[in-house]
């Protein structure tokens, strides 16, 4: 039972660091410090020398040489495809509206899980995902842009696209997670993806102006790294190995609640009845899918 509550705390932090993201990501790309795919370059380069730097912390396993291909699949969905039409998406459109698309994940992880992985999809699952559902549809209602330079249609377009391969490489990366410590495979996983993210991202890397950089954008890109790459890609395995998938994705439902309760913390937003509802409906619904279903004795 207290693995399960690690497990559950485990993913509540991989959508705190996430919520947090979206800000920072966006103020370090909007203030043109930092290109989209530029940054993504930098965001997987530091991780991959971060997850070689600690692999020690994990036990000493060898990948064995099938799993390989499986590793490569993970990091074109969940590294490649993913951070790139994730951050060039969010360049495009708001914080609010790209952690209310990524809701779209728990739907598709459910859907495939059932298929692939033999997860059963109950009644309660079911509900819990249109409780979370219309709760961060209510929260989005406010999160239209106010910057003319933003292209929120094909932003969120590109969102949508990243929440899909974001849960398809849940999906693959569930089954290593049952043989392999997250140290060991996730440096495989963004050591591929490095090489795969570093042609979109090369001619904005040396087209940077590191002397522009603010207190506040150092901390935004390291904030990025260690936090919302390394932590999270950390934590979500462990989650993984002890929750089901559709359970772990659900989580997403708290990214817009703490995108919204960030914006309140820096004075950019305010609390609303309509906010506190839609709070509620979302903490619902995270509730109803993480429930376990009791079971009955003769």
């Amino acid at each position: 039972m207290k693995t399960r509550y690690w497990a559950l705390l485990a993913a509540l932090m991989v959508q705190v660091l996430y919520g947090l993201n979206y800000t920072f990501a966006k103020d370090v790309m909007v203030g043109g410090f930092i290109k989209p795919f530029g940054f993504i370059v930098i965001r997987v380069g530091a991780a991959v020398a971060l997850f070689w730097m600690f692999s020690f912390l994990g036990p000493k396993e060898k990948i064995e040489k099938k799993d390989f291909l499986t590793l490569f699949y993970a990091a074109v969905f969940g590294v490649a495809t993913n951070m790139l039409l994730f951050f060039k998406g969010l360049e495009l459109t708001t914080p609010i509206h790209a952690s209310v698309i990524m809701i779209i994940s728990p739907i598709i992880v459910l859907i495939l899980s059932s298929f692939y992985l033999g997860e059963k999809i109950t009644r309660l699952k079911v509900l819990g995902v249109i409780f979370g559902f219309a709760g961060a549809t209510i929260l989005t209602v406010y999160g239209r842009s106010a910057s003319p330079a933003d292209n929120v249609f094909l932003g969120n377009i590109m969102i949508l696209l990243n929440a899909i391969s974001y849960s398809i490489y849940i999906i693959i990366v569930k089954k290593l997670t049952y043989k392999y410590h997250p140290f060991t495979f996730i440096r495989w996983l963004f050591l591929f993806g490095f090489f795969l993210v570093l042609p979109f991202g090369y001619n904005q890397i040396i087209a940077i102006n590191i002397a522009s950089f603010t207190p506040y954008i150092w901390f935004s890109v390291v904030f990025v790294v260690v936090g919302a790459t390394f932590g999270t890609y950390l934590l979500n395995p462990l989650a993984l190995r002890h929750l089901k998938a559709s359970t772990v994705t659900v989580f997403i439902y708290l990214q817009p609640l703490i995108a919204g309760i960030y914006a309140v913390i820096v004075g950019s937003d305010a609390v609303t009845s309509v906010k506190l509802i839609a709070s509620s409906l979302i903490f619902f619904g995270v509730y109803l899918v993480t429930k376990k279903p009791k079971v009955l004795h003769a």
